[in-house]
């Protein structure tokens, strides 16, 4: 029987393919399972899925030189700001490949990054529109913001490069403001990104009543990460969360599907920070004009209420003076009258008073003594009766002129005396 050895059949295959196939292709395929090793080179598999669905219907195994994929994945990131990884689609130029030993496969010489950036702004719009579709699209940013929001939910990566500004920012405002920020540790790059802070935003909803805001930063790093920010389930938990969600992903290119259902996106961590230290501000502003407005109401108010009162005063003056004068008026027909009574009032008294002198005059103890009468007294006190006297009691005689001291003799009772 007539027989080859595989190698011989394998070098058969390949000549076949190398006479028969054009040296190069532009193909459309997903790229899967891609790994760098240390020499330089990369590895991967191309697959096509099945439409719609996820069944793969092609695969081949696919390589792409050291010498190639150096400049080949840099000028593939810098034009579509994301790095050349798995779960892509992709538009390769290749040249199909037979090696006796390792088989069947595909050498990546060029690539279209417009295509791949083409296709994740396709899945965003798609994502977006599923969005819509659910109506949820808004609304994070249909929230209101909290007046004075100090409570901070973080969730970043604790080694994030933005993190630290983040907080050095929000720490060091001008006004000196206090914060409040609690870190809710997430991986912020590579294929954990999305499940993490999704674990993390069910973390802080478990606390939600002690949270103003929620702030998702992730700061420096390659914004060829930023895939994995167009998550729909990231952003259905987003668009639904019960706190307005800022975002602060450190990127100015693309907005990312989570940027898109955040409440406020900002560019930076820092101008993240910016945005809260500026709603205290605005809000301290407002008190402040609130304020002034008040003080100007209130001494425009007292200015009134003064220009009231003087009116007053002045009308209840004139009328207290209307008053006065009109009960003079009328007071003044009797004028005459009660100063002639007045007048006979204090005539009569005055008669009183001097028949009243003219008896105490009369009454006076100097008069009675000058008609010859005395006084005779004891101890000081006046004798009224001779029986209060007795034998050898000393007593003074008062006459109108002069006066004698005397000592009762044994013959008092009958009224008589001997004299000193």
């Amino acid at each position: 029987m007539e027989h080859i050895t595989l190698s011989q059949l394998n070098l058969l295959v390949q000549k076949q393919i190398n006479d028969s196939l054009q040296p190069f292709y532009w193909i459309i395929a997903e790229t899967s399972d891609v790994r760098t090793i240390k020499s330089g080179h990369c590895y991967l598999e191309f697959i096509e899925k099945e439409t719609p669905g996820d069944h793969i219907v092609a695969k081949a195994r696919g390589y792409i030189w050291a010498s190639t994929y150096l400049a080949l994945s840099m000028y593939f990131a810098e034009q579509t700001g994301q790095a050349f990884v798995s779960g892509l689609k992709v538009l390769v130029k290749v040249a199909v490949d037979f090696h006796p030993v390792y088989g069947y496969g595909l050498n990546v010489i060029d690539i279209d990054p417009t295509y791949t950036a083409g296709d994740m702004q396709q899945r965003r719009q798609l994502i977006l529109k599923k969005l819509d579709a659910d109506g949820i699209l808004l609304m994070n940013k249909e929230l209101k913001m909290p007046l004075l929001p100090q409570r901070i939910a973080v969730v970043t990566s604790p080694s994030a490069a933005g993190y630290e500004d983040f907080m050095n920012h929000l720490e060091n405002n001008r006004l000196g403001f206090a914060f409040y920020p609690h870190l809710f540790p997430a991986v912020m790059q590579g294929e954990q990104t999305a499940g993490t802070i999704i674990r993390a935003l069910h973390r802080i909803f478990e606390h939600k009543e002690h949270f103003d805001a929620v702030v998702i930063i992730r700061g420096g790093g390659a914004s060829s990460d930023l895939a994995s920010f167009d998550s729909y389930d990231l952003a259905t938990n987003c668009a639904q969360f019960p706190l307005p969600v800022i975002t602060g992903i450190g990127h100015e290119r693309d907005e990312t599907v989570l940027d898109y259902v955040a409440h406020y996106r900002a560019k930076t961590p820092t101008a993240a920070a910016d945005y809260l230290i500026t709603h205290l501000e605005n809000a301290y502003a407002d008190l402040c004009r609130q304020q002034s407005e008040m003080i100007t109401a209130s001494r425009r108010m007292l200015d009134v209420s003064f220009d009231k009162m003087q009116q007053v005063k002045r009308v209840f003056y004139q009328s207290a003076r209307n008053f006065i004068e009109k009960q003079y008026l009328m007071l003044a027909p009797f004028e005459s009258d009660l100063r002639k009574i007045s007048l006979q009032f204090l005539l009569r008294e005055e008669n009183k008073l001097r028949e009243k002198e003219s008896y105490f005059r009369l009454s006076s103890p100097g008069r009675i003594l000058a008609l010859g009468y005395s006084i005779t007294k004891k101890d000081g006190k006046t004798v009224k009766s001779a029986q209060s006297l007795r034998a050898g009691d000393r007593i003074e005689t008062v006459f109108a002129e002069g006066k004698i001291a005397s000592i009762v003799s044994s013959g008092a009772e009958k009224g008589q005396a001997n004299r000193e």
